[in-house]
């Protein structure tokens, strides 16, 4: 695994993955910052609402009202992170089957995909995500470490699905892959890079280079 976080560390530095990256992660950044800008009082508003109807949570003031500008900041970072990891998913395989014969020549690019259920696996993981995110709020905000270790699975979980299927339907059989522990443990690795500003741009397509060299450096 460390070989395969390497190379894939390689490949996500180089002009091609760079180039990328910075425009899918700065356009959405850009392109989220000038809506929440000019409506920021109505979203502050519509998240502080969607709060009170959380169980627990919900009955607390301070959550509500003092806290409302943090919740709003956090759920807007989220909805830059969906937005990166929907368009990775819509233009990444071009990148990894460059990648692929660039490292494994004799690599068979099958092709197999479908763009609109590409696009429903990745809005139906990244609902899935947001319903979690939701519900698991109260141990997110009161419980440390548990709720980070929450929020980190909740990432891996946006990441696994899409890039499972965008991967496995280039290069591979997915229900031959599907049930591989070592998945969940890549998709948590790339995970990381949601907490920290600025390098969460680098997730979605890190996850995806790194399930390709899994797959295709196997014995």
């Amino acid at each position: 695994m460390l070989n395969i976080f390497l190379k894939s560390l390689k490949d996500i530095l180089s002009p091609t993955t760079l180039s990328f990256i910075l425009k899918v992660g700065l356009g959405s950044i850009f392109a989220w910052s000038f809506i929440l800008y000019f409506s920021w009082d109505s979203f502050s508003v519509l998240v502080s609402s969607l709060v009170s109807y959380i169980p627990f949570v919900g009955k607390f003031d301070f959550v509500k009202e003092g806290s409302s500008f943090i919740l709003a900041l956090v759920t807007g970072y989220i909805l830059v992170i969906v937005t990166i990891s929907i368009l990775t998913s819509l233009y990444a395989p071009k990148i990894l089957i460059k990648l692929a014969k660039k490292h494994y020549p004799n690599v068979v690019v099958r092709d197999e995909s479908s763009l609109t259920k590409s696009i429903a696996i990745t809005i139906k993981s990244s609902v899935l995500f947001l319903v979690l995110f939701i519900l698991f709020l109260p141990i997110i905000i009161f419980v440390p470490v548990v709720g980070q270790l929450v929020m980190l699975w909740l990432w891996a979980l946006l990441l696994k699905e899409p890039t499972l299927y965008d991967v496995s339907t280039l290069f591979a059989n997915q229900k031959e892959i599907k049930s591989e522990k070592s998945l969940w443990i890549i998709a948590i690795i790339a995970s990381l890079f949601n907490y920290v500003p600025l390098l969460n741009i680098f997730a979605s397509l890190f996850a995806y280079i790194m399930f390709m060299h899994w797959y295709l450096s196997r014995p």
